[in-house]
């Protein structure tokens, strides 16, 4: 892997955990002592993030984190629960049975990882299930849009596992879809699948508007 493209893996992990905020000022000299690089290579891994919408890179001010807002989350959630939906309810009835165990193993792991409150690693395995969810769907231009927006949207899943409330409703909706999972009911499993991402969207807006200050009265996923 090109060196500019691990040093954004890495900023986008800082940036999606929120140790870069939203909005904040990047500053060159600072990033290249943290991760230990040239200012070379950190500038072409701005620019791969600035393609992302996790950066926006300036002539005049230089660079800054993107801000993600309330109304963002609400779009982007809204459309993510439709793919993902759609996704689980091909996967239900086509996937196979060695690709269900597979999707058994990982969830148990998973539930380890929520067990110990391991917060990192539960999100890791998470976002793992979800996009092998999309990939069972075998439908290339599915997997191609989901890729696209989760881009921007999986800073504000993380984001959804903050309030320990959300989190036990969250690991809750992935029991019941593996239960729609093993019956083979499509329906269950789209069902389920699109209440989670929808719960999630209201989860990161109010995540959103709690942290920038703003009002409460936030649009949600419909």
């Amino acid at each position: 892997m090109p060196f500019a493209h691990q040093i954004a893996n890495s900023l986008r992990d800082r940036i999606i955990r929120g140790d870069l905020p939203p909005g904040e000022r990047i500053v060159e000299r600072t990033l290249c002592e943290m991760l230990a690089v040239s200012r070379t290579p950190l500038r072409e891994a701005l620019k791969l993030l600035e393609v992302e919408g996790l950066v926006e890179i300036s002539q005049n001010k230089g660079a800054r984190i993107m801000s993600f807002t309330a109304e963002e989350a609400s779009n982007l959630f809204e459309v993510i629960a439709g793919l993902e939906s759609l996704a689980a309810e091909i996967a239900a009835t086509q996937m196979e049975a060695s690709e269900l165990d597979e999707l058994d193993r990982m969830h148990e792991r998973m539930m380890v990882h929520y067990r110990r409150q391991e917060k990192d690693p539960y999100f890791e395995l998470n976002s793992a299930i979800h996009d092998k969810m999309v990939h069972l769907s075998r439908n290339p231009v599915l997997i191609a849009t989901h890729a696209n927006l989760m881009l921007r949207a999986r800073r504000g899943r993380y984001m959804a596992i903050i309030d320990p409330l959300r989190w036990e409703e969250s690991v809750g909706e992935h029991e019941a879809l593996m239960t729609a999972l093993h019956a083979r009911d499509a329906e269950a499993a789209r069902r389920v699948w699109k209440r989670h991402l929808l719960r999630t969207g209201e989860t990161v807006c109010a995540v959103v508007a709690a942290t920038s200050g703003a009002p409460q009265e936030t649009p949600v996923p419909r």
